[in-house]
């Protein structure tokens, strides 16, 4: 068997299966068409009521409607569609994986409707003290065991190795923004550490709910442009007042380019680098001198073994709000210089919104079809530029272009920072 190593005498990681789901569509074919051609999947959300909230817009996936209520079931049902694609792309059995999986979800808790059931209940039993109390005694009485299984951080996870047969324990981790893009290095050093031949990578988010846009929109992070939603996410643009909130998940599997080569599969591309700093700031707010985002898109390119002149494009984290999108030039113009203002980079966000846990893994699927096909993405609504940020944000056009290596950048709330380096076969 032929060993294929990369600079630093490590297994190459080839990348032989993808699979995604946003509010645009099932699947990389339907996702791709209309990423490419600039249609939005944001719109008035109609899966629960708006009154009085500040914002009323998602990304919300509405074409899937799991059998079970909660967002917990939604994150499951896109976990599973997205992961199905990617080990079917890589010609393994559906329900005998036989590697590891690495899933970023994200973070659990009872929903309203269940709270109030439980309520009920303990109003029933007799409860007379405060609400609270009425919870915890209906909670004690074990008549709804899915509310527990429902909360539980690794239940998805779970229930997906069993659908797949993944092997071993499955990590299920919550990284905020960079969630999804973290579950991939996971799984990266997995194989690099010679602990498995291949892994599956997921990162799934079915969160949007009312509870979950009041806190979003206390932290003034949320765009209130409801009027025309499909036009609320502006990346960049001077203009931009705040990220929309979407569904979706991404996913990857990744082999040993020895083993992938070994059994004929084919390569779709090479998982290069990838590189993380934390930010220790502030919760939500970036470091003002961009350090630990610098950090990050350093770490990955020397991860890669790659210079600032082998990068033919960035997939940016690009939220639309007005610290984010500053700060992701800081860096890159920190990193890359006055080479920065050449360097197409786009954001999917302003058309799929923002899916949060699901993000790094769904934009890094986007950054390999645009190597595998030569089309950059557009940067839709950028009709106001921002004069401070000087980028070639491929404004609401797609464009053809030779691409064979993308940085892709997640930085996440809580100070959590992980860019990837993805590249075509070398030939």
């Amino acid at each position: 068997m032929t060993r294929f190593t990369d600079h630093a005498g490590r297994p190459v990681i080839a990348i032989t299966g993808a699979g995604v789901v946003s509010s645009l569509g099932a699947g990389k074919e339907e996702n791709w068409a209309k990423l490419t051609s600039g249609q939005s999947g944001i719109h008035t959300i109609r899966r629960f009521a708006t009154e009085h909230l500040r914002t009323t817009i998602a990304g919300t996936v509405d074409f899937m409607t799991p059998a079970e209520a909660g967002s917990g079931a939604l994150t499951y049902a896109l976990a599973e569609a997205a992961a199905l694609e990617a080990i079917r792309e890589a010609g393994f059995a559906i329900d005998d994986f036989g590697g590891p999986m690495f899933l970023a979800a994200p973070p659990v808790e009872l929903e309203w409707w269940q709270r109030l059931k439980l309520d009920e209940d303990g109003r029933k039993a007799g409860g007379t003290a405060p609400g609270y109390d009425r919870l915890l005694l209906a909670a004690r009485a074990g008549a709804h065991p899915d509310f527990f299984g429902s909360t539980r951080f690794g239940d998805v996870a779970a229930k997906l190795q069993t659908r797949i047969g993944a092997r071993g324990l499955p990590i299920t981790l919550s990284t905020a923004c960079a969630s999804g893009a973290t579950a991939i290095q996971l799984g990266a050093e997995a194989i690099r550490r010679g602990e498995a031949e291949r892994v599956i990578s997921v990162g799934t988010d079915g969160s949007v709910t009312a509870e979950a846009l009041v806190r979003f929109s206390l932290l003034s992070a949320l765009s209130t442009q409801n009027d025309a939603p499909e036009k609320a996410s502006k990346p960049f643009s001077k203009d931009r007042d705040g990220f929309v909130m979407a569904e979706g998940a991404g996913a990857f599997v990744m082999e040993s380019l020895e083993s992938a080569t070994a059994r004929g599969a084919t390569i779709l591309g090479i998982l290069e680098g990838c590189g993380e700093c934390a930010d220790d700031f502030h919760r939500t707010r970036s470091k003002p001198d961009g350090s630990p985002a610098i950090a990050a898109v350093r770490a990955a390119l020397a991860d890669a073994g790659a210079g600032t002149d082998g990068v033919d494009y960035v997939n940016a984290h690009g939220t639309s709000t007005p610290e984010n999108d500053k700060m992701e030039y800081l860096s890159l113009s920190t990193v890359f210089g006055e080479d920065m203002a050449s360097i197409p980079i786009s954001s999917n966000k302003s058309m799929i919104g923002h899916t949060l846990t699901a993000a790094g893994a769904i934009e890094a699927v986007f950054s390999l079809l645009t190597i595998r096909t030569g089309t950059l993405p557009p940067t839709i609504n950028h009709l106001n530029p921002d004069p401070a940020i000087a980028l070639d944000v491929v404004p609401n056009v797609k464009r053809e272009a030779d691409v064979r290596r993308v940085l892709s950048n997640s930085f996440g709330f809580g100070g959590q920072n992980t860019c990837l380096v993805i590249a075509a076969q070398p030939a």
